[in-house]
């Protein structure tokens, strides 16, 4: 293997250190005697980025005016992709949509700026969808990785979906609402009701753990998946390394790792929507009623 390593996935794994070319390694601190790794800086460096970006894309458009210039413009359709076509559509308006005198907001559905119910919830999925899309993107970067790459990160996240989940399902429906609200309704005699909800219900409990499951293992398995690739692709030339074959293959594996490099770019943006979208889609489903 590559630098001495016999460990076919040293590339996606997490270290106390940042490995740079030719074997060298810059350690990290432990302060007060706590391991610092690899990951937990990344994750670091992607929630400042992330503040930073916002807290400048906020400043411009306080006033109501359009942001101006590339880079804000790209960070604002981002945005509003997601506000638009992920969070207003999916969770809908519900029983929400209705001001204090009890009529409905005639201006819905004609202006996409106004305010809409399911607004409450996008700084949740904003920050989910932009915080791993930029823990993805570092992987791009050499010598650093995506902290998405580990199950412990991504099932961190998914730990904050579910929390996320239960409580806005819990403020919306009640504490015992939501998790009465698991069992669909069925119109049947009362015997057989009670006798389908003591099988029903304790299913969709346990399905509601597979989901958080699921969305964690999902993201890791997807972004581990492409480095993994990458490394397999680039080690093809220290197994051939003086032979014949060195050339040949090592243009055919550089050619391999482009292509492979902007698959992984297009997957980070892909898995960090998906993210998005299936936290959306569990926070719907756990404000409205069945």
């Amino acid at each position: 293997m590559a630098a001495g390593h016999t460990d076919a996935f040293h590339h996606v794994r997490d270290y106390s250190y940042f490995e740079l070319p030719f074997g060298e390694k810059i350690f990290l601190p432990r302060p007060f005697g706590f391991e610092l790794t690899k990951f937990m800086v990344l994750q670091v460096v992607a929630a400042v980025a992330v503040f930073l970006i916002f807290r400048g894309l906020s400043r411009r458009v306080a006033n109501g005016e359009p942001a101006q210039g590339k880079w804000w413009n790209f960070w604002e359709m981002l945005a509003v992709f997601i506000r638009d076509e992920v969070v207003r559509p999916t969770i809908g308006d519900g029983d929400h949509g209705h001001d204090d005198d009890g009529h409905g907001d005639e201006s819905h559905g004609h202006d996409n700026n106004h305010a809409h119910p399911a607004d409450k919830y996008l700084p949740f999925v904003w920050s989910c969808f932009f915080y791993v899309l930029v823990c993805n993107l570092l992987g791009a970067v050499p010598m650093l990785g995506s902290a998405t790459a580990e199950i412990n990160v991504t099932g961190a996240l998914a730990i904050a979906v579910f929390g996320t989940v239960i409580f806005y399902g819990s403020k919306e429906l009640g504490v015992a609402g939501f998790w009465t609200n698991l069992m669909p309704g069925m119109d049947m005699a009362p015997a057989l009701k009670i006798i389908m909800t003591a099988i029903i219900w304790p299913i969709e409990l346990l399905g509601l753990f597979i989901k958080h499951g699921v969305l964690a293992v999902r993201l890791f398995a997807n972004i581990m998946a492409g480095h993994t690739v990458i490394a397999a692709i680039l080690g093809f030339i220290a197994v051939v390394s003086g032979t014949g074959l060195f050339w040949p293959v090592s243009i055919a594996s550089v050619f391999g790792q482009v292509a492979i490099g902007m698959l992984e770019l297009f997957v980070a943006f892909l898995q960090a929507y998906i993210f998005a979208f299936l936290a959306t889609l569990f926070i719907g489903a756990a404000v409205h009623e069945h």
